[in-house]
């Protein structure tokens, strides 16, 4: 198959940006690097292309074919078992790290691939992270992407519920997280793409605000005094997280991303 095979085949099934992906999944299976594809047309014979070609076709999403994807500064390997790390979130790490007080312990709750912990980290030598998801294939990838980019001695990772956590875990300078915020009603009518991900990772109840009363009840130990938190929020959530926050006694500031949208809740522990 040739690349402009591949890339027509992209286009024509409504793919956003088919040359990036078809450069990208080229790449992936010819190991030609991405500056041998810049101006020529060239050919792989690798029936795998054609397998993953047709996965994608089913709208399968690019990160699980290629296997990882770019975060912050970082590269993670990513599976079907965790979400995608997604441009949005790289505000929260942002602020994190400009944010964070020095030499603290923080954080990372449904931690996922690991990327928001791991890529504070990186960023922040000075800085030690508890990771915490309830998925042990989450736990195994977030070991796996702390290691990959070299931050492994300085982070624990625990598979617990947020819902259940254990007493130990408590008494942080930060919280950290991008909790499952789609009201369940409204997964159904998610791209096919984002339905391939998985749905414990998305669903935040009825209302998905769930794991944001859950993290207000739970301030008084998760953070010490002057302690912050940093949540990802959805963009029409900026109100009634507020409301959670205000009447938990921590009214939050809400910050948007670059394009205008409420994204992250910032709230401390007086």
């Amino acid at each position: 198959m040739k690349l402009s095979d591949l890339r027509r085949a992209l286009s024509d099934a409504g793919i956003e940006d088919a040359e990036t992906e078809a450069r990208l999944l080229f790449t992936r299976v010819s190991g030609l690097p991405a500056h041998r594809l810049i101006g020529g047309d060239p050919d792989c014979s690798d029936p795998r292309l054609n397998e993953l070609l047709s996965r994608r076709l089913e709208r399968e999403p690019l990160a699980y074919l290629i296997g990882e994807a770019a975060f912050y500064r970082e590269t993670y390997r990513v599976t079907p078992d965790v979400l995608i790390p997604r441009p949005d979130t790289e505000l929260l790490v942002e602020e994190a790290i400009k944010r964070i007080p020095v030499g603290a312990r923080f954080a990372d709750l449904c931690c996922g691939s690991g990327c928001i912990g791991v890529s504070v980290l990186a960023n922040r030598p000075d800085l030690f992270c508890d990771a915490v998801d309830l998925s042990p294939a989450a736990v195994a990838l977030t070991r796996e992407n702390a290691k990959r980019n070299g931050v492994a001695e300085r982070i624990r990772v625990f598979c617990a519920d947020l819902f259940a956590l254990p007493a130990d875990l408590s008494g942080y300078g930060a919280i950290l997280s991008n909790p499952p915020y789609i009201a369940r009603a409204v997964i159904p009518t998610l791209s096919p793409e984002v339905r391939r991900e998985p749905i414990a990772a998305l669903d935040g109840g009825e209302d998905g605000l769930d794991f944001y009363r859950e993290i207000a009840r739970r301030l008084p130990s998760l953070l010490i005094p002057g302690g912050i938190a940093l949540l990802e929020i959805g963009y029409d959530q900026a109100d009634a997280v507020t409301r959670i926050f205000s009447d938990a006694g921590c009214p939050p500031t809400v910050l948007s991303d670059y394009g205008g949208n409420p994204r992250v809740a910032l709230l401390s522990r007086r």
